[in-house]
């Protein structure tokens, strides 16, 4: 495989996870299906989608196909890139595939992690610059779940609600301590199977 074909196939299948992982989310939020993030989520992943879901059954609701296809997407992703680097998956298959699974789930939470960050950036940017903006129920409804809890212990300063800062400060923390701590295991596993 050519160097432009390898980052084309892991470009689309970085982006099939996030859009994979972004519609698992969506619907557990339960943002409108009609809002044009939604509409373009849900265009491009259905043909994944549709057929998974005879494989995969639902749960409380959630359609749990979306979350396994980006855990499968990951999971080729990084046996993709692991295999480029010269890694012998075969030395001990099992314990291999079963840590770059593992690594796979990680790497969700931190795109996981990262989507909050941008929502919530984005909301804070926006509302103070186009607070009417016909995206601002959406962010609101992605990143309510997570400033609700800081809203509930701390009251605005001076008018100015610090809740998307807190929760800025906590994604961060989050990425740098069990994310990553997380991530090295996973490695320092692999490299001594």
């Amino acid at each position: 495989m050519t160097e432009a074909g390898i980052f084309l196939f892991k470009t689309v299948l970085g982006i099939f996870s996030l859009a994979f992982l972004l519609r698992f989310y969506l619907q557990v939020v339960r943002a409108t299906p009609h809002n044009p993030l939604s509409v373009f989520v849900i265009a491009i992943t259905d043909f994944a989608v549709v057929p998974a879901r005879r494989f995969v059954p639902g749960w409380r609701s959630y359609d749990l196909s979306t979350f396994v296809l980006a855990l499968v997407a990951e999971t080729l992703l990084l046996t993709l890139v692991f295999i480029l680097n010269g890694f012998d998956l075969k030395a001990s298959a099992f314990t291999s595939i079963l840590a770059i699974i593992c690594l796979s789930a990680v790497s969700l939470a931190k795109m996981f992690v990262y989507i909050i960050i941008v929502v919530t950036f984005a909301q804070a940017i926006l509302s103070w610059v186009n607070p009417y903006s016909p995206i601002m129920s959406l962010l609101a409804a992605m990143s309510s779940p997570f400033l609700d809890v800081f809203r509930k212990r701390f009251r605005p300063v001076g008018g100015v609600d610090l809740s998307p800062l807190f929760l800025l400060i906590l994604c961060q923390l989050i990425l740098i301590w069990p994310i990553n701590a997380a991530h090295k295991a996973i490695l320092l596993t692999l490299s001594v199977s």
